[in-house]
């Protein structure tokens, strides 16, 4: 018999952090690096945990070359040949320890995505997909910018809730957990830290820039690049040749205005987290979690000067 689970369950627009008191005098004192040791593998990792998505209009070798910079982590997407991997390897051998291989990449890349495994949303999935091997659980269903999963299967979970459910339950045995899907501001990934997230991916707020997949369009005067979810029919027509009679398309095509240079996006989203963490008083992102009591709103801003006005 169905069941209604009566748990409130959140997203992030639904919640603020609550601020407490600081020592910080500046928000450039804030160290955003983790080091991190994983459970299976036993490799260890030391960066900013920002990735961007393993979707072919994010995570690009272009998209790597900077973030790397940054010490941010990139899924690299995975339609590019053997011998695109051989030739970026050779070119940008200082990237490989912020780059992510799909199955197409090299074999004995340090970091693998197996995107086929699957999103999770609940701390069982967690904990039987980390005593089964994985190091790293993605969490998130249907919160992506151009993803219609919940709109066309209408299965999903609010995805602050989420990713605290799943944190506690991967913690508990020592595994990590990717939030992915549903940041659209740098207050968001600030949130999803808050909430446990030991990684966060990115991927609409990634599209767009110079260093992104997609076509540029340009129309009466403005510039815009397509961003399309990896299970939209643009992307199955452009790699499986459409969509299999079998399935339905979970997600959808959109034309992103054009935003110039990458670096320019990651320095405000990392300056937002630094704020974050100055108002909170945490002087390390992992403090961030332990720092983080969050407050229920029906608003997020003051929208009279909305972005869409």
């Amino acid at each position: 018999m169905p069941h209604i689970d009566n748990d409130v369950k959140l997203d992030f627009k639904d919640v603020l952090l609550r601020p407490k008191r600081s020592t910080l005098k500046s928000r450039s004192e804030v160290d955003l690096t983790r080091s991190f040791s994983f459970r299976n593998s036993k490799q260890m990792y030391t960066g900013i945990p920002i990735i961007a998505a393993n979707m072919d209009t994010v995570g690009t070798f272009e998209m790597a070359k900077v973030l790397c910079k940054f010490s941010l982590f990139t899924a690299v997407h995975k339609h590019y040949s053997l011998e695109q991997w051989k030739e970026f390897a050779s070119q940008n051998p200082d990237c490989l320890e912020h780059t992510a291989s799909s199955v197409s990449g090299p074999k004995n890349a340090d970091w693998m995505v197996l995107s086929q495994a699957g999103n999770v949303v609940t701390g069982e999935m967690v904990e039987e997909l980390i005593l089964s091997g994985a190091d790293i659980i993605k969490v998130g269903i249907g919160p992506g910018s151009v993803c219609t999963t919940r709109k066309k299967t209408g299965v999903g979970y609010p995805q602050l809730s989420a990713v605290m459910e799943c944190a506690d339950a991967a913690h508990g045995l020592k595994g990590h957990i990717i939030s992915d899907g549903g940041c659209s501001c740098p207050g968001d990934v600030a949130k999803a830290f808050g909430a446990g997230a030991d990684f966060v991916m990115l991927g609409g707020m990634l599209a767009g820039h110079s260093e992104s997949g997609g076509e540029l369009i340009e129309r009466n005067g403005k510039k815009y690049k397509l961003f399309y979810g990896m299970s939209s029919e643009m992307a199955m027509k452009k790699y499986a040749g459409g969509v299999a009679e079998y399935r339905a398309s979970e997600g959808k095509t959109v034309e992103v205005p054009f935003k110039g240079a990458v670096e320019h996006t990651i320095r405000d989203i990392l300056g937002g987290i630094r704020s974050t963490c100055t108002y909170v008083g945490a002087a390390k992102l992992k403090e961030l979690s332990r720092r983080t009591t969050f407050i229920r709103v029906t608003q997020q801003v003051n929208p009279i000067f909305s972005d869409e006005s």
